[in-house]
């Protein structure tokens, strides 16, 4: 196992490096000796264990600048920040592991080939249900590669993922073929190529009729100061006399791309104003921004810059488009914050937390891609889409972008940490031409000191600047409305389609283990299974006279049939899902409160059930009554099962005893009396009813489905993450409410949110439940002979949604928020 990984980690570094400019044809046999070391294993724990120390030996050999990156950038030394990157290499690249586990369930369950694919579906559904620090992926290796780069315009990075680990796959079976002679390797050798040579083909394709949107270019240039470490700089030389130089660079090489190169329009780096602009927080900050204004009106050309915004939530990270004669046009925010650095999740924020990491940011999310105009001297009108930094990461902003009527990119960055890093310079431009090959967009990239760079639609860099030096690019490239790529159309699809393939196969291995319906179509074979329990059946039942029956149904039908109201009114009324007190008066009374009543009366009629002596005897406490088999025909399930489930008993005079029965699972009282006597129980005739009733009988509700987890403990849990959250953006802490108002109010306000959270509960289960038994009747009209493992299907994907969906949108929320 370990040589296999180290093997595999050997060929990541010179992969991502590139080593010797041929190193991308690695992705392609990359990870063949580590997924030969899986198949070595035979227990889910060892191939987990080697999915985590892939993911740790994978983030050392590709990663390790990022954590010494980290290290210089938080002081804490970049020895010291590889080892906590390497320690939270899981979290870094949780892909790795998920994806060692899912390839070994499928593959048992499967066979090789539907195990590699499910492998190669959770790699990018993982990588687009979980954003990545670095928002990376194996196929970005496969940039220095022209043509197969250009496959990134129908799949995203992510498309030339899945085909470079369907090609490892595929090395990987025929190199353990090898000793089954040239037909067993033949097979998985010619997939193996074929991905390769499909990629090629359609990248040839492209280059050869490229979509290069016609008319005049867009030219411009692009100042790259080289002036970092503002901090450092600050101490020795003071903040003013900091952004004097800073501003007097820029305004220089600026006067040059104009006079000298006749540029349509400049471009500054990201937050090279180093305050808000428009909105001065001195009077010396509205002295620059008029100096910055007067610049542009002499220029007369628009200038895009980095700066700052703000508004009553906060402070942004923003760049400032501003055109000579009318001032700032347009202000976009930065939308994808780098983590623990510019921002840190609201739940997780406080005062702990920022004297544990002084360096942590307060900054704003934006609210997504934002398309602004440069208004050209020479008339034109061209719409672009301005990326600051981590912006270029992400394959959903470009593609708002492109959809919202973008002609080119604009990406301001400031790679400066990079410095003593080069190589994570050159990954973040190569992921940033991506954005250009998905969209069909040319980009024009500025970055504090390097590398700096025009890339057209194909990715392909036209003009670039070194790192580490001050650099005046001057960039033509073509602008206009591009043929929209399958990506713009479709969005970025691969990773949820491997989500949704992932589902279609789990749903496939649970009908599998679905009990065939062959062994509980017929009551009968039902009843001779529980025949063995028959002779010590001793069972709960409700004796139930037909008013009782009658008020209870009554009761039941009310309380869950609001809970349905409820829930549509909560949808409807945006009022009331806001007012805690609100839902709680109509849950009690309308569904606790009957609910309640119910109950009562059932435990009015409680007894307990058996067969002695040659009767049907219910005893409750001192009170027994019997009644002989002999006198007993027939059980008849109740043709509507409520309250629940249960039986009439028909007598052998022809009619039916005053009580029914009202019990959990009818067949076991059907044993019982079978076995203790003469009585026949004979299956009811097929119907939809009787279809129904079967299947409700046959499916426990499982572990799970017990009303202490789903109406207790979730509830609870919710409740304790929500309230967290709540305290520490009304109080600053998780405590902060009790330190504020004392023990009382932080005991009330706790209570309100745990009821809010059971209330919600409570009508999700509600919801569910109504639809698994709509589902089973329509399952025993169409499909009749698949209705137990519909309902089987049903019921665990209900669970599945309440376990898991509710926890999963109140993290989507309080991440969201």
């Amino acid at each position: 196992m370990v040589i296999g990984i180290l093997a595999s980690a050997a060929l990541a570094s010179l992969y991502v490096y590139n080593v010797g400019g041929f190193g991308w044809l690695l992705g392609f046999v990359v990870w063949v000796p580590w997924l030969r070391a899986l198949d070595s294993r035979r227990s889910l724990s060892g191939v987990a264990l080697g999915g985590y120390l892939m993911s740790v030996a994978y983030t050392a050999a590709a990663f390790a600048w990022f954590g010494q990156a980290i290290g210089g950038y938080t002081h804490i030394g970049p020895n010291t920040g590889l080892a906590v990157l390497l320690l939270a290499a899981p979290l870094f690249q949780p892909q790795v592991v998920v994806f060692a586990m899912v390839r070994h369930a499928a593959t048992r369950q499967y066979g090789a080939a539907w195990g590699a694919v499910a492998a190669a579906s959770v790699w990018v559904a993982v990588e687009w249900l979980v954003p990545k620090t670095l928002g990376d992926t194996l196929g970005y290796g496969l940039y220095p590669s022209t043509l197969l780069r250009q496959n990134a315009a129908w799949g995203g990075a992510a498309g030339l993922t899945v085909a470079l680990l369907l090609t490892n796959e595929c090395f990987a079976r025929a190199f353990a073929c090898r000793r089954q002679g040239i037909h067993a390797v033949a097979k998985p050798l010619a997939w193996a190529f074929l991905f390769p040579v499909l990629l090629a083909t359609y990248g040839l394709v492209v280059m050869q009729s490229p979509a290069v949107p016609g008319g005049k270019p867009l030219r411009m240039g692009l100042v790259q100061a080289n002036i970092v470490d503002y901090e450092r700089q600050r101490q020795e030389m003071g903040t003013h006399a900091v952004v004097r130089q800073i501003l007097d660079t820029h305004f220089a090489m600026s006067y040059d791309a104009v006079e000298r190169h006749k540029v349509d329009a400049v471009l500054w780096s990201e937050t090279v104003y180093p305050t808000t602009f428009a909105q001065p927080k001195s009077s010396t900050g509205a002295e620059l921004d008029q100096e910055i204004l007067g610049i542009v009106n002499a220029a007369q050309v628009p200038f895009v810059f980095g700066t700052y915004d703000q508004d009553a939530a906060g402070e942004y990270n923003a760049a400032a488009f501003v055109s000579p004669g009318a001032g700032l046009i347009g202000m976009y925010r930065k939308s994808r914050l780098f983590p623990f650095t510019e921002q840190v999740p609201p739940w997780l924020d406080g005062p702990t937390l920022r004297r544990w990491l002084p360096w942590v940011g307060n900054w704003q999310p934006g609210s997504g891609a934002r398309v602004l105009p440069l208004q050209l001297a020479d008339g034109r009108e061209i719409p672009v889409l301005p990326l600051i930094c981590l912006d270029d990461v992400d394959t959903g902003l470009a593609i708002q972008g492109a959809r919202l009527g973008a002609q080119a990119i604009l990406t301001l960055s400031n790679d400066s940490w990079f410095t003593a890093h080069p190589q994570g310079a050159r990954l973040h431009q190569a992921v940033a031409a991506f954005r250009s090959i998905e969209t069909g967009l040319s980009q024009f990239r500025v970055t504090t000191n390097g590398y700096s760079a025009a890339i057209d639609a194909t990715g392909a860099v036209k003009v670039a600047s070194p790192l580490g030096e001050r650099n005046l690019l001057i960039a033509d490239l073509p602008v206009g409305v591009p043929t929209p790529t399958l990506l713009v159309r479709w969005g970025d699809w691969v990773g949820k389609a491997g989500a949704v393939l992932l589902l279609l196969l789990g749903l496939g291995s649970l009908w599998q283990r679905i009990p065939t319906p062959q062994a509980l179509d017929a009551t009968t074979d039902a009843l001779g299974a529980l025949d063995a329990l028959a002779p010590s059946f001793n069972a709960r039942v409700f004796v139930m006279p037909p008013l009782a029956r009658l008020s209870v149904s009554f009761l039941r039908v009310l309380a869950r049939g609001s809970l349905l109201g409820m829930g549509i009114a909560m949808l409807l009324n945006s009022d009331l899902q806001s007012n805690t007190l609100a839902q709680i008066r109509l849950f009690t009374s309308l569904f606790l409160a009957p609910e309640l009543a119910a109950w009562c009366v059932l435990w009015a009629f409680s007894a307990r059930a058996f067969v002695e002596n040659g009767n049907l005897v219910l005893t409750r406490g001192a009170n027994r009554m019997e009644l002989a088999l002999d006198r007993i025909a027939a059980l008849e399930p109740w043709r509507v099962p409520l309250p629940g489930p249960g039986v009439a008993i028909k007598l052998a005079t022809g009619g039916y005893w005053h009580y029914s029965l009202a019990i959990d699972n009818p067949n076991t009282l059907g044993a019982a009396l079978a076995h203790a006597g003469d009585l026949t129980v004979k299956p009811p005739p097929p119907s939809i009813r009787s279809r129904y009733l079967q299947a409700v009988l046959a499916v426990p509700r499982g572990r799970l489905g017990h009303p202490l987890l789903k109406f207790a403990l979730l509830p609870t849990v919710l409740a304790l993450g929500a309230f967290r959250l709540h305290q520490h953006i009304a109080y600053g802490s998780s405590f902060g409410e009790y330190y504020t108002f004392g023990l009382k109010a932080y005991a009330i306000s706790f209570g309100l949110w745990w009821a809010a959270w059971l209330i919600g509960v409570v009508l999700c289960a509600a919801a569910l439940r109504a639809a698994i038994e709509v589902g089973t009747l329509l399952a025993g009209v169409l499909w009749p002979a698949h209705t137990i493992r519909v309902r089987y299907a049903l019921q665990n994907l209900g669970l599945a949604m309440l376990y898991i969906g509710m926890p999963a949108w109140l993290l989507l929320r309080a991440f969201g928020g």
